[in-house]
């Protein structure tokens, strides 16, 4: 079974840049491009595999075709037809609003579906000013934090960082969080589409409205524990796997190659995909399958998968359930 390649979903947004679509090397003209969708099982957001047996197929159709073949005995057990994981690049040439994503079982409650949102962000190739926004800075409660959003100073109890490449933040469901203007990131999460916004700096859309608060849902989804720092720490290392996130949801590595590597997933009952963040090369599986890999490209490796060996000069993420 050969690993696939999807025809990535582009979303123009109010706040979206000029970064994606030269990254991915597209030959595309759209502006504002602040999202790409790589990897996608989203209801009516369904990424299409641009290559090979199943080309044209959306990846659900493909789930439902190949089942724990692909994704894993037991993550077909957990998840079915649905695909766990959405893949994306994002783009801030402006400030996204301030968030906040519900647990599982919040999300249910609440009457939106099954899955909440966890996730996380690798920054990329970012501006030397870039910031954003991740977890309280300090204690609040749910009624101080409506009066906040108010009265227009909840950024006040919120943590802000400088960002650079390299930087990693892991943001379970219930973290209040904002991608600030000039963020170029990689992001990993549920399949989940369920986002609560919880403030919009007065921002208007291109009709002159407000965009929509929810600040009664999001009251009722914020973690309002404090921590003393959001940022993952690790330490970066050429030519190995260094693990960022291991978690429920998924689990991510991040490898920095200047020579050939060979990932063994012979053990791993799961899918894996590799995310190219930087760079170029290739990839070789068990079977003879070979691919080219390149930075802006999501590449998805079945679960019958044994052995991959990646070589060229490459930086790239790994994620798995």
């Amino acid at each position: 079974m050969k690993p696939l390649k999807f025809n990535a979903l582009l979303k123009t947004t109010l706040w979206g840049g000029d970064k994606i679509i030269p990254f991915k090397h597209l030959d595309e003209h759209l502006d504002n491009v602040g999202e790409s969708w790589e990897i996608s099982g989203v209801k009516d957001n369904e990424t299409i595999v641009n290559d090979g047996e199943f080309a044209g197929k959306t990846l659900n159709v493909v789930v439902e075709t190949l089942k724990d073949k692909l994704v894993g005995e037991e993550n077909y057990r957990r998840f079915g037809n649905e695909f766990p994981l959405l893949i994306k690049f994002i783009d801030a040439r402006d400030q996204l609003s301030i968030q906040v994503h519900p647990t599982d079982e919040i999300a249910q409650r609440q009457g939106r579906g099954n899955r909440g949102k966890t996730e996380m962000w690798y920054i990329m190739d970012s501006a030397p000013d870039a910031k954003l926004r991740s977890g309280l800075s300090k204690e609040i409660t749910p009624e101080e934090y409506k009066e906040m959003v108010a009265n227009d100073t909840i950024t006040d109890a919120l943590c802000e960082y400088n960002v650079k490449e390299g930087d990693c933040f892991f943001l379970p469901a219930g973290r209040i969080h904002s991608i600030g203007t000039g963020c170029f990131l990689a992001e990993i999460q549920q399949t989940s589409d369920v986002t609560y916004r919880i403030y919009d700096f007065k921002r208007k859309d291109k009709d002159g409205n407000e965009r929509e608060l929810h600040t009664k849902e999001a009251a009722e989804s914020i973690d309002y524990h404090v921590e003393p720092d959001y940022r993952t720490a690790y330490t970066p290392a050429k030519n190995q796997g260094v693990s960022l996130v291991h978690c429920p949801y998924f689990n991510t590595a991040v490898y920095d190659l200047t020579e050939p590597m060979t990932l063994d997933y012979s053990e791993l009952d799961s899918f894996v995909i590799l995310i190219g963040l930087k760079g170029e090369g290739t990839i070789k599986d068990n079977e003879g399958n070979e691919l080219s890999f390149t930075e802006g490209e999501s590449i998805l490796v079945p679960a019958t998968t044994e052995t991959i060996k990646v070589s060229g000069t490459i930086k790239f993420l790994e994620t798995y359930v």
